[in-house]
């Protein structure tokens, strides 16, 4: 029998309002629709190349978004179309970019890996594990020179705490006090080894202790602790006092790319983190407040399917990028 330990909250957890709620549930129905739209495409020879897709992980990235304020920035990983969903880049243009489409939000020309939209302070995804991290103390430490009062957040998986750029970029925040929250989506596995294989220490928020911030263990799965949690982090950041490492335990329902079936997984382990699946979760709480009820849930899960596969057949219809774009975007004059 598989056991989850469900971590203790360091801060008070108070439930979001109900239009906090409903914000919540709808953009985790977006993340985890798309994302099952996207499986089926690939299977469909409609998009090329590979994907990761986040499914299981959706409170992780809605729960910090929603304490974001404009001016904060964020970057991710390759497994990062939820983190794009979830900062408000729209449905048409995350498929039309994995589409190979020119109204995609790269133009058509990053794809899976490379989700980026400057205008609501994405500023990008990475293929390469932990190439984030760096960038984002560099976001950082742009907010604190110009005296913005922004934040930058990371994001970044567990196998990311055992490289250089990790640990440099921790260290770096902590001595200059930087106001960098880093976020790991702590789903247990890197790739296809499962964690025990390759870190001697089970929280890896404890890693924080060698660069003197805060390192919290949260709980992932549950929308308005991720918000609290991470709203406290950005708080302290906002306030001058530096950097926080908070590790999201979570779980990734899908195998690590699109081909991987995850034959790696102790048996049980998947039907006992889908008992905690973030959407049931916040839906179950909605419910038993009188928030929504069975029928309202299946209806709004359903005007979300519409929307999606509408959106699939206007992306089929939109134009590749021509042999002129592929001089274009190579580099910034400012």
């Amino acid at each position: 029998m598989v056991t989850i330990n469900i971590p203790t909250p360091t801060v008070e957890v108070k439930p979001l309002d109900a239009d906090a709620r409903m914000n919540a549930l709808r953009k985790m129905l977006e993340i985890r629709l798309t994302e099952e739209k996207l499986q089926e495409m690939f299977l469909a020879n409609l998009i090329r190349g590979t994907t990761h897709l986040c499914i299981g992980q959706e409170a992780v990235s809605t729960g910090v978004a929603s304490a974001l304020r404009k001016g904060d920035t964020v970057t991710c990983t390759y497994r990062g179309h939820g983190h794009a969903l979830a900062m408000g880049m729209t449905v048409k243009a995350m498929i039309a970019e994995m589409m190979g489409r020119a109204s995609g939000c790269c133009r058509g020309k990053g794809g899976s890996m490379h989700m980026t939209d400057a205008s609501i302070g994405l500023l990008g995804a990475n293929a390469i594990v932990g190439a984030q991290l760096p960038i984002a103390v560099g976001a950082a430490m742009t907010a604190k020179y110009k005296k913005t009062g922004a934040i930058s957040v990371t994001f970044f998986g567990d196998a990311a705490t055992n490289i250089g750029a990790f640990h440099e970029s921790l260290n770096l925040a902590s001595v200059w006090k930087l106001p960098v929250i880093f976020v790991c989506e702590n789903n247990r596995y890197g790739e296809y080894s499962p964690q025990h294989w390759t870190t001697p220490v089970e929280d890896l928020s404890v890693r924080a202790v060698s660069y003197n911030m805060p390192g919290i263990t949260v709980d992932g799965q549950d929308v308005e602790t991720v918000h609290a949690e991470f709203k406290a982090a950005a708080e302290r950041a906002r306030a001058g006092e530096g950097p926080t490492f908070l590790e999201m335990k979570t779980y990734r329902y899908m195998g690590h790319s699109r081909t991987d079936t995850g034959p790696y997984r102790p048996a049980g382990e998947l039907d006992a983190w889908k008992q905690r699946d973030p959407i049931l979760l916040l839906k179950t709480k909605m419910i038993a407040d009188g928030q929504i009820d069975e029928v309202e849930f299946g209806e709004l899960r359903d005007a979300t399917e519409r929307y999606i596969a509408e959106v699939v057949e206007w992306a089929k219809r939109e134009p590749y990028p021509t042999e002129a774009d592929l001089l274009t975007d190579i580099f910034y004059e400012g």
